[in-house]
């Protein structure tokens, strides 16, 4: 920077960062610049622009040659369909968009400027990784972005959108963070890169392979939403900004709605099977419940048998926890407990009710998930559900057994209301294996083993099984016919909108990891 220069002619050199033949580069590679990446995600000429004169003050290894604006990241505020967030873009055409003193100074300032404010972050990722002429200078910045990161869990929401290369310790805020979007085949995630990786295990593996878009959102479940290019994906973070409060102060944003609360939904007893073992879309009940079929399903291919998400009801937001019997018949497993408890924990965050669709014969057996801590990750749903003060709505469609039962926010966890379908089937086990456990050895002696079994089977089912027996202790706070469910749960959540529970006085609880 030289005073030489007029005001203006720095804001056009910040503006054209890396310069023309970097930013050819970057397009030939399909990716977008930082400044074009905000003028998609934002509402058009929102964007104000703060720490443009930023530079590093590093020397040695060349970096006294230059020294350019805005240091490789682009923070400031704009709006998403006219409200206020915090923004940061790497821009990798300046030093590839690595993180040095200045650059990581400027990214957590920002986050902690939105906490004060009380408006969401979102960040675009795309760097190289540590600056390695900074030295413990790189690691100082990238320390106080994780700091700022934690302080602001559960006050503001935090968003982090990967477009490029996201390496080494860069990957740790993301995964603080609340959201995490990848675009496939440019952006990556990972500890250690291909060639380490060959180097410690002789393993030979590619970018996307390790931590390409693919893994993340269908095995590792770090990735909540990926799309196969920049616009959509920039777009889809917009359709979740709408569902959600600036703050942890501030209710969820309503929306008029013109799908009418007393809507009936009849076509819902055909479309769940009487069948307890016949599987269907639970996909489909939620999009006949919810204002006009709209819902953004969060991890959609990740932990399949458990789906999250959002939607609204009656024009105010709800958090979707819904069993999927069309994925191993809607068990819960490791995946899924994780997958549903930190959703259930950032929905009780931000004050948005959860409404919860179960049919479930329970936790999936097996040595693999017993070994692999299902009764730890298990208690992640019980633990989050007992201490979600948010309000609580439950339906029991079909099935509910065993302990799964219980962390599908039944009351003994403190749901507030809770339904079930006139068919549905509670207890601790399913009809068969009680029958076989409880009658084994009457049903051998039988004259006919067979017709014996499926006699007392449908013996249990009617006497043990039936809501009824649940409702009679208050378990249940009604039977409701699924032609009545979406006005009657938007009439529980209407009597709950304004629900108040003290918390024990504590620094905070011990989720179990």
């Amino acid at each position: 920077m030289t005073s030489a220069k007029t005001l203006e002619e720095l804001r056009q050199e910040a503006r054209q960062g890396g310069g023309e033949a970097r930013i050819a580069a970057q397009h030939a590679k399909g990716k977008k610049t930082a400044r074009e990446r905000l003028e998609l995600l934002l509402d058009p000429g929102s964007f104000h622009e703060i720490g443009m004169f930023v530079t590093h003050r590093a020397t040695g290894m060349g970096m006294e040659k230059s020294y350019p604006l805005t240091d490789g990241v682009i923070t400031g505020w704009g709006k998403i369909e006219g409200r206020i967030v915090y923004v940061f873009a790497q821009d990798f055409t300046i030093l590839g968009g690595s993180v040095g003193e200045a650059h990581g100074r400027k990214i957590a300032r920002l986050i902690e400027f939105a906490r004060q404010n009380g408006a969401p972050v979102i960040g675009l990722n795309d760097s190289g990784g540590a600056r390695i002429q900074e030295g413990v200078d790189a690691l100082a910045g990238y320390g106080e972005i994780f700091h700022q990161n934690v302080q602001s869990s559960g006050v503001i929401p935090q968003i982090s959108i990967i477009l490029g290369p996201c390496a080494g310790g860069a990957v740790y805020s993301p995964a603080i963070t609340d959201f995490v979007f990848m675009v496939e085949k440019t952006a990556h995630m990972f500890i250690t890169g291909p060639e380490v990786v060959k180097a410690v295990t002789h393993q030979d593996v590619t970018f996307d392979d390790l931590g390409g878009a693919h893994v993340h959102r269908t095995q590792s479940g770090v990735a909540h939403f990926t799309a196969p290019d920049e616009e959509t994906l920039l777009m889809t973070v917009r359709w979740l900004v709408s569902y959600l409060p600036p703050n942890n102060l501030t209710p969820p944003p309503w929306q008029p709605s013109q799908d009418d609360p007393q809507r009936l939904t009849p076509e819902l007893a055909d479309m769940v099977p009487l069948d307890p073992q016949q599987p269907y879309d639970v996909r489909q009940v939620i999009t006949t419940l919810v204002d006009n079929g709209e819902f953004l399903e969060v991890q959609e291919d990740y932990a399949t048998n458990l789906v999250v998400g959002f939607a609204r009801l009656d024009g105010h937001p709800v958090g979707i926890v819904a069993n999927q019997p069309l994925s191993l018949a809607g068990v819960l497993d490791i995946n899924a407990s994780d997958k549903g408890a930190r959703f259930i924990r950032f929905c009780d965050a931000f004050h948005i009710p959860l409404v919860t669709l179960v049919d479930t014969p329970g936790f999936l057996p097996g040595l693999e998930q017993e070994q692999g801590g299902i009764i730890r990750h298990g208690a992640k749903m019980a633990y989050a559900y007992s201490e979600a003060t948010v309000p609580k709505v439950s339906l029991i469609l079909r099935k509910a057994y065993g302990g799964a039962y219980i962390v599908m926010s039944s009351k003994h966890l403190r749901g507030d209301i809770n339904f079930a379908w006139p068919n549905a089937e509670i207890a601790v086990m399913g009809p068969e294996g009680a029958v076989n456990i409880v009658y084994g050895r009457e049903i051998a002696s039988s004259p006919d083993p067979q017709a014996r079994r499926q006699e007392l089977i449908a013996d249990y089912r009617a006497r043990t099984a039936t809501p009824l027996v649940a409702a009679s202790r208050g378990y249940l706070d009604d039977i409701i016919d699924p032609a009545e469910t979406r006005f009657r749960i938007i009439a529980a959540l209407e009597a709950l909108r304004e629900k108040r529970t003290p918390t024990p006085s504590r620094k905070h609880g011990n989720i179990p990891l």
